[in-house]
């Protein structure tokens, strides 16, 4: 039975493909390349990438088990790229000031919903993708964020993370965001 999966799309990849084959179609490599540039240098040039099943469940890039808090089962951003295990890429928060604030359930097509789009004006220039469901948004930055949480904004919910979790990473760049990490401080703070 094959088991191999798409790096972009994450479909199985059919029998008739190379055994080496990394993608489903000449789309989706083309879709994983423009992915591969979109992603800021500041997350790609750490060594905290790892790769994720379909249910988001973290893999080594060899396919053995992996942990947001153990570092030797983490990668470079290349390997972890380049590798064909799981379903596609997530990157280790490790509490060194790097953060993602999850908006989940945020978008309709490509309309944001009003306590979301309040959220994204407060967050001001900084990297934000679209999330593996296609309907929720991660918004990268920088700020201190000891203990993940979970909180209810008006109809949403939101979550942060700095530390202890691993973020499962599309490189799908939301609207005309900048490709780097602003200072999410402010929203922290407003949003704790």
């Amino acid at each position: 039975m094959n088991t191999r999966r798409c790096e972009h799309c994450g479909n199985h990849l059919a029998a008739r493909h190379a055994h080496n084959a990394r993608f489903c179609s000449g789309r989706c490599r083309t879709a994983a390349h423009r992915v591969r540039r979109s992603i800021p240098a500041e997350l790609t040039s750490r060594p905290r990438w790892i790769r994720r099943t379909t249910r988001k469940v973290p893999l080594a890039i060899d396919g053995a088990a992996a942990s947001s808090t153990d570092p030797a089962t983490w990668s470079r951003y290349r390997d972890a790229a380049a590798s064909g295990v799981g379903a596609g890429l997530g990157f280790v928060l490790n509490g060194d000031g790097i953060v993602c604030v999850d908006l989940d359930h945020c978008l309709d097509g490509n309309t944001v919903a009003p306590w979301a789009n309040n959220i994204l004006e407060a967050a001001g220039s900084t990297w934000v993708e679209r999330s593996v469901s296609g309907d929720g948004l991660h918004i990268w930055g920088h700020g201190d964020l000891p203990h993940g949480r979970r909180i209810s904004v008006g109809p949403g919910t939101v979550e942060l993370y700095g530390t202890g979790r691993y973020i499962a990473v599309t490189g799908d760049t939301w609207g005309d965001t900048p490709r780097r990490l602003g200072d999410l401080s402010d929203l922290i703070d407003d949003l704790l």
